[in-house]
């Protein structure tokens, strides 16, 4: 192709005439939106009791995955409890992957795709984001068992920009599917 053609597809004036420049203002106005509803009820007192509830069942499902593999830990609420040691792991709020859940759907719900698209992908990526963080709070767990050091690189660093990255990927590969499925609104 040559370069005056090349020029003339990704020129501004093209971009705006096609509807790329306001179509991704949508998105970020959807998106912000999203995100600051998502994150004001997950800070509100009424729905606290129900994240509690569910810190607690991932810990406890956690400690069924411990046992199961021949572990020995005990499940405190929302603590997990070496019976030998005594060191524990609490699931606190920010700890329950919920934050990173609220991005993922934002991005997925003011992406532009059809309805039933969008449930999937809110499905699948709360499914995959929940089971990385079921891993990261148990690898956690033994990190603490044997290095302090190991267990706070983990915790504030390693595994939190990992969960961020792993839902910026669960997003791309959901976009990518659909772009595959030619799903996409004027995918052609």
């Amino acid at each position: 192709m040559p370069s005056s053609n090349k020029q003339a597809l990704s020129s501004p004036s093209r971009l705006k005439s096609s509807g790329v420049r306001p179509k991704l203002w949508i998105f970020i106005a959807l998106f912000t939106a999203s995100c600051i509803g998502g994150f004001a009820l997950l800070l509100s007192p009424l729905v606290s009791p129900a994240v509690l509830k569910f810190s607690r069942s991932l810990v406890e499902f956690s400690g069924i995955l411990i046992g199961a593999c021949g572990g020995h830990v005990r499940v405190e609420g929302a603590v997990l409890r070496d019976p030998f040691t005594g060191f524990a792991v609490e699931m606190k709020d920010g700890c329950n992957a919920a934050n990173v859940t609220i991005l993922l759907w934002s991005a997925m719900l003011a992406f532009p795709a059809p309805w039933r698209m969008k449930a999937v992908g809110l499905l699948a990526g709360s499914l995959v984001i929940h089971a990385i963080n079921i891993a990261r709070f148990i690898s956690l767990f033994y990190l603490g068992l044997y290095s302090a050091t190991l267990f706070e690189f983990a915790h504030a660093y390693l595994w939190e920009s990992m969960l961020v990255l792993d839902t910026m990927v669960v997003f791309w590969l959901w976009v990518n599917r659909l772009s595959r499925t030619s799903a996409l609104p004027n995918a052609a």
